[in-house]
């Protein structure tokens, strides 16, 4: 009862404003959470981006929620901003200021390609991720996206990404040009799985049934049943049980495939399997961030045609 007063609570909350107010020639912006754990955050280094991706995209924003640990206040607060290099690991605010990084992840190439793809479409992304996360508490010591965790009265990652788009939704005029804007839910773009994959055999089994009832939810969140989701396929970097860094990989691999087949507006990404990865042999090379982002882009638009979100003109 406590997990479905929580997310009613949201729902009354996340009012939006911005839709709701008459304005002449309101801006629309089309709406994608990016959310996941380590791969989301990203560990490109933005002296490796072409440059049309080093610049701030003038027809792109992000909110980026500020990580936390489980049981942490003020996770998820943050604020509008053009997209810019700098949303990778080790990125914070205060919501005020951005701390941005030397690192980037998906988001830069996916809010490029999403908005050329689309004629020019305004593009908003709210982004929160965090590293080492599992869907199930319990999983990982780095914390979790469980819903039933609000059952032991802290919050976690869940909470935190409800945050997160509850007051990056809220705006009314998210670009700061004084007129109020209209903000379209798009899609869920979302790149996690590798704790659910590393020792734990039934999270590992159980991934594509954590995975819907959290999709759900988020789509819940944004009043969309039918938003399109895209999952990016977890990938080992070792070919052979022996130097694989995660026992359940293909465990949780199937589990994401099982997750597709049974939702229409879902879709995958697979072009992970052909990424390299840094030494620490979790995380990708930095052109492996800019194809995962265009990946992202091109199964969103295709979603569109045919599911809930910003598929209007």
């Amino acid at each position: 009862m406590r997990l479905v007063l929580h997310l009613l609570g949201v729902l009354t909350t996340i009012a939006w404003p911005s839709m709701a107010v008459a304005s002449d020639d309101p801006t629309i912006y089309h709406v994608y959470f990016l959310g996941g754990q380590s791969n989301m955050d990203g560990y490109g280094f933005n002296a490796d981006l072409p440059k049309s991706l080093k610049k701030p995209q003038e027809n792109v924003l992000i909110f980026h929620g500020k990580t936390v640990e489980d049981g942490t206040d003020h996770g998820g607060i943050g604020k509008w901003v053009k997209l810019s290099p700098g949303h990778g690991t080790g990125f914070d605010t205060d919501a005020d200021n951005l701390m941005l990084t030397e690192r980037f992840g998906p988001e830069l190439s996916f809010g490029h390609a999403v908005s050329k793809g689309q004629n020019g479409k305004n593009v908003a992304i709210i982004k929160y991720s965090r590293g080492g996360t599992g869907l199930i508490d319990g999983v990982s010591g780095y914390g979790s996206w469980d819903p039933d965790y609000a059952k032991k009265n802290r919050r976690n990652q869940y909470d935190n990404a409800l945050t997160a788009i509850d007051q990056a939704m809220g705006g009314s005029d998210i670009d700061g040009d004084g007129k109020a804007d209209v903000l379209v839910p798009a899609a869920i773009i979302w790149m996690q799985g590798e704790a659910d994959a590393y020792d734990n055999e039934a999270a590992a089994t159980n991934y594509d049934r954590n995975l819907k009832r959290l999709m759900d939810l988020f789509r819940a969140a944004f009043r969309s049943d039918d938003l399109p989701v895209v999952i990016g396929q977890i990938q080992d970097s070792g070919s052979t049980p022996e130097t694989r860094v995660m026992t359940f990989a293909r465990e949780v691999q199937t589990a994401q495939h099982d997750f597709i087949k049974n939702d229409p507006c879902a879709a995958i990404v697979t072009a992970t399997e052909d990424f390299t990865f840094l030494p620490d042999r979790w995380h990708y090379q930095s052109d492996d961030y800019v194809t995962l982002g265009k990946a992202f882009a091109e199964k969103a638009i295709e979603l569109q045609a045919n599911c809930g979100g910003a598929d209007r003109p």
